[in-house]
């Protein structure tokens, strides 16, 4: 079926903000700054507050310091000296009952004379004041003709503004976006917009930046939740498009009789937890139907998932395929295929590893090895998506940490086969919410509880005050054979944050504990990171028993003899970050305790966020309380997740109206697959002004 192209009605909207009247291309550079290139983006800039200036006393009725609208005539204007320019202007005026001065610091005399003219009468809405008993209003916030009264007499919206835009500018230019608004086709269910009695579309967005009262401004208003909604059914329309055309192209069912899986089973020396099995059976489901798989499998810290990875692959090459795991980092790849490999040598299973290190005639032999199917599983880093690699048969990808990755390389890996199966991991528990967000109704697998032998990690909080305790704990785990992380959340000392520095933190304690001190940071190369982890592994001498570290240690750092996480400001970390921080320790046989270290300005949310990390190991339970705390922007981080930038959606307000989304969209998708009815050319059109234009090549009919 043929792309059709985004719809005429919508041009007005798609064409540059410097199209707009009073818009030049120095005001328009500020303006894209702020809210984006095209007229579109103007509207979605909705306003943070109000401006009321339909109070118009006389002026003996006059509140100083409230918001007011004057109507008064210009009496006498007073240049200060030229001498002198550290004197303001000063303008007299009257109204029938008093009197008030205007006052104007480095004001222009011939641009005040021409808007301000000696006996013409003004309207000037401004915030007055007494001074020596007199009033007098500095700068005036408007200026202008009594024939203007019903555009100067109202509430004023008030925008986020960027350096270089007044309220003024950005007013006219959104005021100039609005008069473009097209009456759009209604893409609503009618039952819905009924039963919410929302506004239709181009009112919602008149009424969202012309507030009349603070309730207004709210986004459960009902014209907020109207934009909120339309531009969450457009994301869950685009994920249900893209989902039902990867599901509607055929896979290549990977038949397997699990001698293999058997053979690592029997090799494990421990059992699978229940979440394990069952996640592996739905896998191995997934993999014996004639459908693609896409499935996110969801493990807290050391919940187990590099196994279930593991048997993910055996699958495949029990079919007589090929398989990959691709990791973020080469840290995270050596560690899965330290687990992985001699798992894959008791089932007589070939597996090598991957990264941007090999080079030359090693790489080349592994290369070759891919291509020709004599090495059936590989463990690697973004290297194994490089153009020259070719596999004879790849069956299975799985993608660790999938949200470090974008969706293209994603995809690029997916395609180095014949309808590949895809698995990705992470091991950041995603909350509900955003998981119905970034991927709609993905098939998920959880695994919730700890394998055995995992134990509990004490979690404690104090304040920095106590770090001359922390350091003398530090010393007794050393003395007793445990090794340290030492967190801090900064590489260089900030002048505005009173923050001790990774680089300050590992000096001082060099001072106490001499060489055995390690640091590592995001600044260090690749090659310098890894040799100081494999020195505090214990793999590589000189070993290190303390590691000073930023957050680059969060995910992926295995160090059984590591007994203690000591986290300076942790206040300044998100809930799951501080999870999975806590997650790179206890796991060997000795107990292991975190301290959270706090600062003196800890304010209420903070400490809540630490309480809850003290009280709860359950990385399911963190995140949903992370995204409470915190909100939807802040969890994951947009751009790395995966999540889509949503401009008028505020996932805490309009959560519940993801839900709703959700089951419309699938609706849409069953009942019109091709958006071919009045209301699907409608939701083209919903699709097009989100700019969701690459997955309305998606929709088909039948």
């Amino acid at each position: 079926m043929p792309q059709r192209a985004r719809p005429e009605i919508l041009f007005p909207l798609f064409a540059p903000v410097t199209a707009l009247k009073g818009v030049g291309s120095r005001i328009g550079a500020h303006l894209e700054r702020l809210a984006g290139a095209q007229i579109v983006d103007l509207l979605w800039q909705l306003p943070g507050g109000i401006i009321d200036r339909r109070y118009s006393p006389v002026l003996s009725d006059l509140e100083p310091g409230r918001v007011a609208t004057l109507e008064l005539t210009v009496a006498k204007h007073h240049p200060p000296p030229v001498a002198n320019r550290r004197i303001p202007y000063r303008i007299d005026c009257f109204d029938g009952t008093g009197e008030i001065t205007l006052v104007f610091f480095h004001g222009r005399s011939d641009y005040l004379t021409s808007v301000l003219p000696e006996g013409e009468v003004r309207l000037i809405s401004g915030t007055s004041e007494l001074y020596d008993g007199k009033l007098q209003m500095t700068h005036p916030d408007i200026i202008a003709k009594p024939a203007e009264r019903d555009t100067v007499m109202r509430v004023q919206p008030v925008y986020p503004l960027t350096e270089g835009l007044s309220q003024n500018v950005l007013g006219k230019a959104i005021a100039g976006a609005l008069e473009r608004l097209p009456a759009l086709p209604e893409w609503l269910d009618p039952a819905l917009a009924g039963e919410r009695a929302w506004p239709d579309w181009k009112d919602a967005v008149l009424a969202a930046h012309t507030p009349n009262e603070a309730e207004d401004l709210e986004p459960v208003s009902a014209s907020r939740m109207r934009l909120a909604y339309d531009e969450l059914l457009a994301s869950q329309l685009a994920i249900m498009l893209i989902r039902s055309h990867v599901r509607r192209q055929p896979g290549l069912p990977v038949a397997s009789d699990g001698h293999l899986r058997e053979q690592v089973l029997g090799a494990l020396p421990f059992a699978l937890t229940g979440s394990q099995r069952t996640a592996i059976d739905d896998i191995v489901s997934d993999l014996g139907s004639d459908h693609r798989m896409l499935r996110l499998l969801q493990g807290d810290v050391g919940s187990g998932k590099t196994v279930v990875a593991l048997m993910a692959m055996l699958t495949a090459v029990e079919a007589g395929r090929q398989a990959a795991l691709m990791a973020p980092t080469e840290i995270l790849a050596q560690q899965h295929y330290a687990t992985i490999a001699p798992l894959a040598e008791a089932a007589n299973v070939p597996c090598v590893l991957l990264t941007g290190r090999d080079k030359g005639k090693a790489r080349d032999a592994i290369l070759e090895k891919l291509a020709d199917g004599t090495v059936p599983l590989v463990v690697g880093t973004h290297a194994l998506f490089q153009g020259d690699i070719a596999f004879h048969d790849l069956a299975v990808a799985v993608v660790d940490e999938q949200h470090r990755f974008g969706v293209h390389q994603r995809l690029l890996l997916a395609d180095k086969g014949s309808a590949v199966d895809v698995l990705l991991m992470t091991a950041t528990p995603i909350p509900r919410t955003l998981m119905l967000a970034a991927y709609g109704d993905l098939d998920e697998s959880q695994l919730r509880e700890k394998p055995a032998g995992r134990k509990p990690v004490k979690t404690s909080t104090a304040s920095v005050d106590r770090l001359e305790d922390a350091i003398s704990g530090v010393r007794r785990q050393l003395d007793a054979g445990g090794k340290v992380f030492w967190v801090c959340p900064l590489v260089e000392e900030s002048e505005t944050e009173d923050v001790a520095a990774a680089t300050q933190r590992h000096s001082a304690l060099q001072d106490r504990f001499g060489d055995k001190v390690g640091l590592v940071h995001g600044r260090m190369s690749g090659k310098q990171k890894d040799a100081v982890m494999s020195r505090f592994a214990g793999s590589e001498e000189p070993s290190l028993d303390i590691l000073v570290a930023t957050t680059v240690i969060e995910v992926g750092v295995d160090v059984p003899d590591a007994t203690v996480m000591i986290v300076e400001h942790a206040e300044r970390f998100g809930l799951a970050q501080l999870h999975q921080l806590r997650g790179r320790i206890g796991r060997g046989e000795r107990d292991a305790t975190c301290l959270l270290l706090y600062g003196h300005g800890i304010g209420k949310t903070a400490r809540e966020r630490l309480t809850v990390l003290r009280d709860t190991d359950d990385g399911f339970e963190i995140a949903e309380q992370d995204l409470r705390l915190r909100g939807a922007g802040d969890v994951l981080g947009t751009r790395q997740s995966g999540l889509p930038d949503f401009r008028l959606v505020d996932l805490a307000a309009h959560g519940e109206l993801l839900a709703v989304a959700r089951d419309d969209a699938r609706l849409i998708i069953e009942r019109d697959p091709g958006l071919e009815s009045a209301r699907g050319d409608a939701l083209r059109t919903l699709l097009y002004l989100f700019e969701r234009d690459a997955t309305v090549r998606y929709a088909r009919a039948g």
